[in-house]
């Protein structure tokens, strides 16, 4: 893969206009939109995140079957991420000095709680699918959708 920044899809470069009128790959690869099931390892919070945003997603055209992958690894990083929130929030009822932000260690030192960190990455992980998706305002900003025609494909009407 070439270092850089990620080429964008055709379809994205239709609805933003092609602002750099570079040539449209009138040969991509194209998908049909579908709900995936979702994989049997996710978590019942994971779970419930893929069935909030696959319907979203699949009535903007945006999900296939060949994007189960990725949206698994949101709806894990999502599961994880709540259950890091929950455990840090169980603590902070016990621990009103630090709300369950710092713990000690077996010599008594205080220092940032693990379950931070993984809240954390799991929040960075999460963002950064749910970008690839469209899901963040910045990531909308860039797009535009127009529902009312779902069916047809958008490069259609320049390709003919």
């Amino acid at each position: 893969m070439k270092p850089g920044t990620k080429p964008k899809p055709t379809h994205l470069k239709l609805v933003t206009g092609n602002p750099g009128k570079r040539t449209l790959n009138r040969k991509e690869a194209k998908t049909k939109a579908a709900i995936p099931a979702p994989p049997q390892h996710l978590t019942t919070d994971a779970v419930v995140e893929w069935n909030r945003v696959a319907t979203d997603l699949y009535n903007l055209g945006i999900l296939s079957d060949i994007d189960r992958a990725a949206l698994a690894a949101y709806a894990q990083a999502y599961g994880r991420w709540v259950q890091a929130e929950r455990a840090i929030a169980r603590m902070a009822e016990k621990d009103l000095l630090t709300g369950g932000l710092m713990i000690k260690t077996s010599n008594g030192n205080a220092i940032q709680n693990p379950l931070v960190g993984t809240a954390n990455k799991a929040a960075a992980d999460m963002m950064r699918y749910a970008a690839e998706f469209g899901m963040t305002p910045s990531a909308r900003s860039r797009i535009s959708a127009d529902t009312s025609s779902q069916d047809a494909d958008p490069a259609d009407r320049f390709f003919t």
